[in-house]
Order: C-alpha cells, then structure tokens, then sequence
C-alpha cells in the first residue's frame, strides 16, 4: 500500500528535510582530504542533535552509524569509521536521514574531495544529479510510477559515454516511498523495466525518494562481509545522489531542498509547489 500524505504531515516532511539539507551542508564542508569518515558521522549526530531531530539511520536494521559514506567504488551503505580517511582525488556519497515528529527526510550527494579529479567523474556525478532532477520533474499528477523510472534512465541514456564506454545505472537498488517510515512502498527503479509494470498512479500527499545510483561501468554490485558496503563488480567508481519529493495539489514540492527544488525545476519549467514552512 501506497502511503497518502495530508498537508498537515507533509509540513512535518518538510522540516525533517530541512533538517537533512543542514546534514548535507555540514558534511560537505567537513569533506576534506585527511578527514575520517567517522569524523563526518560525528559532524552529522552535532546536526541532527542541534535540531531536536533523530536518526533515521542508526541503528537501522542494525546499521551502526548516522550517515553513510561511500567513497570511490562504494556504491551505497558505506559505513563509517576511523580507518576510512579522505584523499586528495576521491569522491563520495554521503546519505543521511532525519526524523521530526515521526515524518522521515532522505537524500545523498556526491562530493568531491580534495582537487585534481578527472573530468569523467564530474561529468558522472552531474549525470547522476541532473537524472534525478529529470525523475523530481517527472511527478506530477497524472503520471505513474514508471514516468519517473522512464525520466531518470532516458537522460543518462541521451548522454556522451564516458570514456570508460558506458554508464551503468545500478540494477539492485533504487527509490523508495518515504512517510512514517524511511523506507516504504513503492519500489522505484532507476530504469525501466516491463516486468514491473507502469506502477500506481501519482496523487497528490503521494512521496518518494528518488535517488539515482551511476557508475562508470557496471551495473552489477556485490556486499561487503560487514553485510552494508555495497560495491561495483569491476571497481569502477560511482556517483549518488537522492532528494525526498512530495506531490501536492499544486505540483511536487522537493522535501529535502534549502529552496524546496524551486531555482532547479524553474530550469526545467516546472513549478514547484510552495513551501508549507513558508
């Protein structure tokens, strides 16, 4: 069953993504060559613990940490800790989460550590940011699920290959809905694919977080033994990124946005929904 959101709850959304943003913002800075991955979990527990919000994380099925940190060939899940320090030509995906009032916030960002990157790796992570972007666009009443698996994969698709020769858009993870629960129904794939169907019909308190996952070749990702680390099968490396949208009568609203997603859909001439926060 699909959660349906009032008003009322979608506000609530809205400052547990504002709270997120915080995260992201924090963690970004702190993203620094000789930094920790621990050193940014503890960045993130001072945000969320500032803001009078919980971890939506921690303890998460057993997940030992507030945010995850992937770097490099860590597609997703990294967990954080002292052994894992930044270096000059990294990157990585910082995934974080927060809970107000028990309504959920959840996005990730691909950083970039330190200077010196190949110009590939900027162009897969703007691939990957400007494929969700397609996917926020693509909510709008009327549409179904797959509209946005459909958005997501056709932009990466149109895209120059990379000189690795392909983007892989990983197959084993993607979107979920997000209310009451960080992770919820539907499923959302980052691609289209026949068997699942075309998916339930977009409506208005309907909220998803979409959160394409690129890499420079395979789609294919196997876990660590600390049963979390999720990497690529060749070691290429990946890009993530994630926003937690709602639609609401007057058009998506992005939860998990400073601007709720205004200045980016405008770019794409959607109008994002106003602020309930104000």
């Amino acid at each position: 069953m699909v959660e349906i959101k009032t008003a009322e709850q979608i506000a609530k959304m809205r400052e547990a993504g504002l709270v997120v943003a915080a995260i992201h913002e924090a963690t970004r800075a702190a993203a620094v060559p000789g930094a920790s991955t621990k050193d940014l979990d503890d960045v993130a527990r001072k945000v969320i613990a500032d803001h009078g919000a919980k971890s939506n994380f921690l303890g998460y099925g057993g997940f030992p940490a507030t945010i995850c940190t992937s770097v490099n060939d860590v597609v997703v899940h990294g967990i954080p800790d002292r052994e894992t320090v930044l270096r000059d030509g990294d990157i990585i995906s910082i995934d974080a989460g927060a809970i107000v009032d028990g309504w959920h916030g959840d996005a990730a960002f691909t950083a970039f550590v330190g200077t010196g990157h190949a110009p590939e790796l900027h162009e897969l992570s703007r691939v990957t940011e400007e494929s969700m972007w397609a996917g926020i666009a693509a909510v709008r009443k009327g549409n179904r699920l797959v509209d946005i698996s459909k958005a997501i994969e056709g932009y990466i698709r149109r895209q120059p290959r990379p000189a690795s020769g392909k983007y892989g858009i990983i197959e084993d993870y993607g979107g979920h809905g997000i209310g009451s629960q960080m992770h919820m129904d539907p499923h959302l794939l980052n691609y289209v694919s026949k068997k699942r169907g075309r998916g339930p019909r977009l409506v208005p308190g309907f909220c998803i977080a979409i959160e394409p996952m690129v890499s420079l070749g395979t789609a294919k990702t196997h876990v660590l033994a600390d049963e979390w680390t999720v990497k690529t099968d060749d070691g290429t490396w990946s890009s993530h990124w994630e926003h937690s949208v709602a639609l609401t009568e007057e058009g998506p609203l992005v939860l998990t946005a400073v601007d709720g997603g205004r200045a980016k859909l405008a770019e794409l001439g959607v109008e994002a929904a106003p602020d309930p926060l104000g």
